[in-house]
């Protein structure tokens, strides 16, 4: 791939994703995959004016071993200069950016009821920072291609070609054009006028309805509203937490879903797939599931901790989308959760609620946003998908016919 094709890449995710602030920390998360992209990205932030740029790397193949060889009490330990570096989360609020390459089924044969239990275990101590950081950082998502993730998306391809149409592909649906940012701001002009639209509805329920046997009603938190694209901090910074993105998205209230939902795509969790899923909801809570493939990480998804059998988020995606209509099955939720409508098990988010700024965390999630240590989107629009707004005045508002948006 050309190096100045990259280079907007780079620029996007720390311009218009991270949007660094000059004098600010940048930490970056990556594989190492991709070292010279990377350098790039820390480039780019360095230009718009951060003070520092920290790249933690990371390799799911060690993870494997450290599933393999270290006893529960050494994974479940939050090491001395591990909290140190939260403390430091916390004090400093940097960018945090994301680069996702992995292999999507690079966890099979790891022991994952280890690593489960491990990460319920730090959970309780790293939650004292996460809450008190949440809304007041600017964060991003985004993707570079990893050899075995390529492999899997494009099989009869060699090693370069499989990277080079898997970088392609990446940019193509991340809007990388000849002038990303402005691309990226007329998309987000759209995504703000469709949320604008659904809030002034007055939504109290949606109802889904697919040919796969999907019924599924879920309720809405009055005071929440939809979301989509850009998002800002506590403090104004606007950022795209996601690159890329097509969806808009709300909270739901907690212990409203009834009804039963099929999966529409693969999912991706913890390194392995889960696939060919169903799940049935009583009381806003998940009580029955299977899937065809990966059953047990299904359940073991489920079962993570008391809120990760509810509702955290409603999100919706036309058919008619850039990545839906690449016909590329990434095997990767950044990418395939905007191939179609999604939900998610797990965490709500706080700033959907109207004035989340002038109240608490808590206060938030007594309003009905659910709480969790996990957040997992699962996809499950289809092209003969079918949703209705049902409003707080009785009214039945179309939102999808067949995929699309009916607006």
């Amino acid at each position: 791939m050309k190096k100045t094709v990259l280079r907007r890449y780079a620029r996007l995710i720390a311009q218009s994703g991270a949007n660094v602030q000059k004098g600010q920390e940048v930490f970056i998360e990556a594989g190492l995959e991709q070292p010279e992209f990377v350098q790039m990205v820390a480039e780019a932030c360095y230009r718009l004016g951060a003070s520092r740029v920290v790249v933690n790397w990371y390799h799911q193949p060690m993870e494997k071993l450290s599933s393999r060889w270290c006893s529960l009490e050494t994974l479940s330990e939050v090491t001395g200069y591990q909290e140190a570096r939260w403390k430091h989360y916390l004090e400093k609020l940097p960018c945090r950016i994301y680069l996702d390459s992995d292999d999507p089924d690079g966890m099979n044969g790891a022991d994952q009821e280890k690593l489960a239990k491990a990460r319920q275990n730090k959970y309780p101590l790293i939650k004292r920072y996460t809450d008190q950081m949440e809304n007041k950082y600017q964060w991003c998502i985004a993707a570079v291609p990893g050899e075995a993730w390529a492999k899997k998306l494009f099989p009869r391809l060699t090693k370069k070609q499989a990277m080079e149409k898997l970088w392609q592909a990446i940019l193509d649906a991340s809007r990388v054009t000849d002038d990303p940012v402005a691309a990226w701001e007329a998309h987000n002009r759209d995504l703000l006028s469709r949320c604008e639209y659904l809030n002034r509805l007055g939504i109290e329920k949606l109802h889904y309805t697919a040919g796969n046997g999907t019924d599924l009603t879920v309720g809405m938190i009055p005071e929440a509203q939809f979301k989509g694209g850009g998002d800002r901090t506590l403090s104004g910074v606007y950022f795209n937490p996601n690159i890329p993105t097509e969806e808009c998205f709300i909270s739901p209230m907690r212990g409203e879903a009834e009804g039963i939902v099929h999966a529409s795509r693969p999912l991706s969790w913890n390194g392995q797939l889960i696939d060919g899923f169903w799940i049935r909801f009583e009381g806003g809570k998940a009580v029955e599931w299977h899937a065809d493939l990966n059953n047990e990480a299904l359940t073991q998804m489920i079962g993570m901790d008391e809120g990760s059998a509810f509702l955290g988020e409603c999100a919706l995606v036309p058919q008619d989308s850039p990545i839906q209509n690449s016909g590329i099955l990434f095997y990767n939720t950044l990418f395939d959760e905007n191939a179609a409508c999604h939900l998610a098990l797990g965490m709500g988010f706080a700033d959907t609620i109207r004035g989340y700024e002038n109240k608490s965390l808590d206060e938030c999630r007594a309003m009905g946003i659910n709480d969790s240590m996990i957040h997992v989107d699962f996809m499950i629009g289809t092209a003969d998908m079918d949703i209705d707004a049902i409003t707080r005045d009785g009214q039945t508002v179309p939102v999808f016919r067949g995929g699309n948006w009916a607006f």
